[in-house]
């Protein structure tokens, strides 16, 4: 279940970098009373879970269809270079930012290869509700907590961290449950990366020898 939020989670917040005119399309939960980045992060997750349900069809039988939708949405979402200097911690010091991107790429696609087809199991007769936007601290950024309500089930708690990259919100981490996609990936990646440096693991990230896993 948390890898499906996960991917879910990601897609969703991929337009928080769209125009602030999205938001013409936002449920009426999205009140004034909420900042930009919370806005767009109910307008977002409404519009991908009404996208995958209205879809569903078409994409159990066309993958690539499926896989473009998922890529779109992932594509314009993170800050994959901020993203990826947070997982590398330590084992990024000193690296290029061409190394850097490089690598932010290969995690990137191989989660959404691992998990973006997995959407198409998923209940998307969700309801996503924020309950606060919280400052992160010396400015840089916002935390977004939300949840996504079902019938007959907690509330399933989604948090996204955000921050504004050349004036527009970009997300470098989401939550699901408390588990962190940034200290996932660091934990899983940590050994492999002193082991091998950041070019070879880069590599095994490309070739599937190395795959991203959302626990």
């Amino acid at each position: 279940m948390k890898k499906l939020i996960l991917s879910v989670a990601l897609s969703a917040a991929a337009m928080t970098v769209a125009p602030t005119m999205a938001l013409a399309a936002a449920p009426a939960t999205a009140s004034a009373k909420l900042g930009a980045p919370s806005q767009l992060v109910l307008s977002n997750t409404t519009r991908v879970l009404t996208t995958l349900e209205k879809r569903r069809a078409e994409f159990k039988k066309n993958r690539a269809a499926l896989n473009s939708f998922v890529y779109s949405e992932f594509n314009q979402m993170f800050d994959r270079d901020y993203a990826g200097r947070l997982v590398l911690g330590v084992n990024g010091r000193g690296a290029s930012d061409a190394d850097v991107r490089a690598f932010s790429d290969a995690l990137a696609d191989s989660l959404m290869q691992r998990y973006g087809s997995s959407l198409l199991d998923f209940n998307t007769k969700l309801t996503p509700r924020v309950k606060s936007e919280i400052a992160l601290p010396q400015n840089k950024g916002v935390r977004v907590v939300s949840e996504l309500t079902r019938a007959g089930g907690d509330p399933i708690p989604v948090t996204y961290l955000m921050h504004q990259v050349g004036g527009t919100w970009k997300v470098f981490d989401v939550m699901v449950e408390g588990v962190s996609f940034v200290q996932t990936f660091r934990s899983q990646f940590d050994a492999p990366l002193r082991q091998k440096g950041i070019k070879a693991v880069t590599a095994d990230l490309r070739s599937g020898s190395i795959k991203a896993k959302a626990n």
